[in-house]
């Protein structure tokens, strides 16, 4: 191995998670941390640690001069971004490998063609990926808009090139609506992102959010480890993930992960990366990739047996794929909830003190987390605070587990969205998998009005 010690650039359960890895191949840790993390598990654990900046992200978790610099101090072989703040950032990923660092990670020109989604699109396209109906690529004004949207039909959505978790997106019913929604996502984007380029889709009406786990080398060999059900969203933001999906066969994940192996195998792309798909009467349309680890990455560990971030640092130390496509075999199925320390009713973030603190356990039951009794989650980053992962020989057997596994987690002194997870467990439409992405906000509401009409 070249790779001796990585620094890890990132905090909470992603960088515990790195860093359990790291220590199982026997490779030290460099954590880095803002002033708010300096009590953080993963500090505590790691073998150096590194302040890196006061509270907010963009003084420390964004700050790519002080972590190389951290990089440099601590001689460190390889940097790994986890997944959010940095991980997807083209310009980061240069300025590591041009200070003989290792990045571990996708090459920077792939991260910088898959986080623009017009040209994702277009290079999907080009890699032979089914894609949603639209616009070639970014859409310059109102004529141009026009003339597409008479061409794909209505309802479409506006999307930003550059956007993410919902911004810079809008949803045109019919043709006088379309120039003032396309100003507005543009503004959007342009205050989020800070790029207004916008482009056209058509509407699918009620699709689920299917995305395919892919492996490759960099050397023109890649893997798909099967997929997973990402539909269950909130404002656009995953709540639960299961994998496989309960509406995808063997069939149709042969014949769609070979496309996308093969994409990834064309593109010549290196480590790990998601194709993230809608799915429609039998239909996978490319939306996105993701060109890092996903949180929901466990779930696929679970049913594989492949552990992804050794993989991440295997790849990137310039070892071929441990695994060949003929020697990935899925079993059994597994389902990931994520715990966020939000008022499960209102969703307004919970920071605060945790009193006392019990994880899940017992066979086949995963808690990736950084919490630990008297630890103070700061209320300055996301608010999930946990991951409940847990495997069944199938998907009744897990759910019955994940039930247990619900009612043994005790998170004491803030509010967590436990009760939500409990409650979704319980309805019959989702024991069924009979749902899409528009599912939990509509489960959400009802839920909600039915509250108030008993009160």
């Amino acid at each position: 191995m070249t790779i001796n010690k990585v620094l890890i650039a990132n905090r909470g359960e992603i960088a515990l998670r790195i860093h359990r890895a790291c220590h199982e191949m026997g490779i030290k840790t460099v954590a880095v941390h803002s002033t708010a993390d300096s009590d953080a598990k993963h500090v505590k654990l790691a073998d150096e640690t590194v302040c890196i900046g006061p509270p907010p992200a963009s003084e420390s978790y964004l700050n790519i001069p002080n972590i190389i610099s951290a990089a440099e101090i601590s001689g460190a072989d390889a940097i790994h971004p986890g997944y959010g703040f940095l991980s997807e950032n083209e310009k980061f990923a240069k300025i590591v490998e041009e200070h003989d660092i290792i990045w571990i990670g996708p090459k920077p020109e792939h991260i910088r063609v898959m986080g623009d989604k017009v040209e994702a699109k277009i290079t999907a396209g080009k890699l032979g990926l089914p894609l949603v109906p639209g616009s070639p690529g970014a859409v310059r004004g109102i004529a141009e808009a026009k003339k597409i949207a008479e061409e794909i039909g209505y309802p479409l959505m506006v999307k930003a090139a550059s956007g993410g978790g919902g911004r810079g997106m809008k949803l045109v019913p019919e043709a006088g609506q379309l120039e003032t929604l396309m100003k507005q996502a543009g503004s959007e984007a342009k205050s989020a992102f800070g790029d207004d380029t916008v482009y056209l889709e058509k509407y699918l009406g009620n699709p689920r959010h299917i995305e395919f786990q892919i492996f490759g080398d960099g050397k023109g060999n890649a893997i798909h480890l099967g997929e997973r059900d990402c539909s269950l969203q909130r404002r656009h933001q995953k709540v639960l993930e299961e994998a496989p999906s309960p509406v995808i066969s063997a069939e149709q994940r042969v014949e769609m992960g070979g496309v996308v192996a093969k994409a990834m195998g064309d593109m010549g792309y290196r480590g790990a990366g998601t194709i993230e798909f809608l799915y429609e009467d039998g239909g996978f349309y490319f939306i996105e990739m993701n060109t890092r680890l996903q949180v929901e990455h466990p779930v696929t560990e679970m049913i594989t047996g492949i552990d992804l971030v050794r993989e991440q640092i295997l790849v990137a130390d310039g070892h071929p794929l441990s695994v060949t496509q003929d020697e990935v075999q899925i079993h059994g199925h597994a389902i990931e909830c994520r715990i966020n320390a939000e008022d499960p009713e209102t969703f307004a973030p919970s920071p605060g003190k945790v009193l006392s603190y019990h994880p899940a356990g017992g066979m086949h039951v995963r808690v990736d987390s950084g919490l630990y009794s008297g630890y103070s989650i700061p209320p300055y980053y996301d608010s999930m605070v946990a991951k409940l992962i847990v495997y069944g020989t199938n998907r009744e057997r897990c759910i019955m587990r994940l039930k247990r596994a619900l009612e043994e987690m005790v998170i004491d002194g803030v509010k967590t969205t436990i009760p939500l997870h409990e409650a979704l467990l319980d309805d019959p439409e989702f024991r069924a998998g009979d749902y899409t992405i528009k599912w939990l906000e509509e489960w959400l509401q009802k839920r909600s009005q039915a509250k108030n009409e008993t009160a």
